[in-house]
């Protein structure tokens, strides 16, 4: 399956094409915020896109300095890919009724790499521990909707060298074709084009680059890297 709209190339990238490919999973867009109120009580739902357990508990920490004054700042995250590390808090509420469900959110939406904190204002009405489960879980919910998931794939990275007069009109005509355009290097003697490409499409690829320039380029393997697609 090819790239096209929606696509988009990351930084991260490796050498070492003869390792197994990397699944691919689902992880939030981006940083954001949501809020709900329930029986008077504010739960304001942060999520951030975090890279390992560092990055997510600094993200925790920096949410509940910001939001000192709060009761809670409840907390779950999720990283990795292939054997994910999960965390959660109740910080403070009852055992089990804020940061397993949020956990709980995550797991059954299926995306890692992600933290949740979810700060609550007490309004001075209890929930109960039903109600507390029901409300920390959908504080979660309705922020992964409101921010929204994308899926990043492994892709293999080939480098296609070219020159100066060529190279528009060849990455204009990579995207065309659905492969996606990952990086451009622009080199005294020409350009070098990083597409990225499924894997069982290489050899594809390969043969669509000889026609697209007549034989005149060639693509060299560079890695894998992963694209980003909206879901």
């Amino acid at each position: 399956m090819r790239g096209g709209a929606g696509w988009r190339a990351t930084a991260e990238s490796t050498s070492v094409m003869a390792e197994p490919s990397p699944k691919p999973y689902l992880t939030v867009r981006g940083d954001g915020s949501h809020e709900l109120e329930i029986k008077k009580s504010r739960f304001i739902c942060h999520l951030a896109r975090v890279a390992d357990e560092d990055a997510a508990q600094a993200f925790i920490a920096g949410i509940r300095k910001q939001y000192w004054d709060a009761r809670h700042n409840c907390t779950a995250f999720v990283v990795g890919e292939e054997q994910p590390r999960e965390r959660s808090s109740d910080d403070g509420e009852p055992a089990g009724t804020a940061g397993v469900p949020m956990l709980e959110v995550l797991r059954r939406r299926g995306v890692t790499d992600t933290v949740a904190v979810v700060t609550r204002y007490f309004g001075g009405i209890k929930l109960g521990a039903g109600g507390l489960v029901r409300a920390y879980g959908a504080a979660v919910s309705e922020a992964l909707d409101e921010i929204g998931l994308l899926e990043r794939r492994p892709v293999a990275l080939l480098s296609v060298s070219v020159d100066h007069t060529r190279a528009g009109r060849l990455e204009n005509d990579v995207r065309a074709a659905g492969y996606t355009v990952a990086g451009l290097d622009y080199l005294a003697d020409g350009v070098r084009i990083e597409v990225g490409v499924p894997e069982p499409e290489v050899t594809e690829f390969h043969t669509w680059l000889a026609e697209a320039t007549g034989g005149s380029a060639s693509a060299q393997p560079a890695g894998r890297t992963f694209v980003e697609v909206d879901v």
